[in-house]
């Protein structure tokens, strides 16, 4: 079961803590490509902790035991991202989510957060934010 499955699977338990990020941390474009270089480095196919897609970064407790085998290895978490956004080069997280087995470990939003972040020399309350603005006024005919 991939990362995203299972924590399909365990979003109904309530051992999950899952935190929409408001207003969505914007990484720049520097910090951006530190992060990524850092994640593909520290693959767990290839003996590191972390799992990247261009939707969803996930923490793992150790590496796998073979790709695409996670057998033996406990999902910590989930970074949620959009490539791209707002501009061309930066990314933006806006879900974070900590499973149980990661919560029984000591880890928390702010920390699984911190540690994607740090590759990039961010935190997560350091890290720019998104500007909100205003809805649109409804239409009226």
């Amino acid at each position: 079961m991939d990362g995203a499955e299972l924590l399909a699977a365990q979003a109904y338990d309530d051992g999950v803590i899952s935190e929409v990020i408001r207003p969505a941390a914007v990484v720049p474009e520097g910090a951006a490509r530190a992060i990524l270089v850092e994640l593909s480095l520290g693959d767990v196919s290839s003996g590191g902790l972390w799992h990247s897609t261009t939707t969803m970064w996930s923490r793992y407790d150790r590496p796998w035991s073979g790709s695409p085998d996670s057998t033996g290895a406990e999902l910590i978490g989930n970074v949620q991202v959009a490539y791209g956004t707002p501009t061309k080069y930066e990314i933006t997280l806006y879900r974070v989510t900590v499973t149980k087995f990661g919560q029984e470990h000591g880890w928390s939003v702010e920390l699984l957060s911190d540690e994607a972040l740090g590759y990039g020399g961010l935190t997560l309350a350091e890290c720019p934010r998104a500007a909100l603005s205003a809805p649109p006024k409804p239409f009226r005919y």
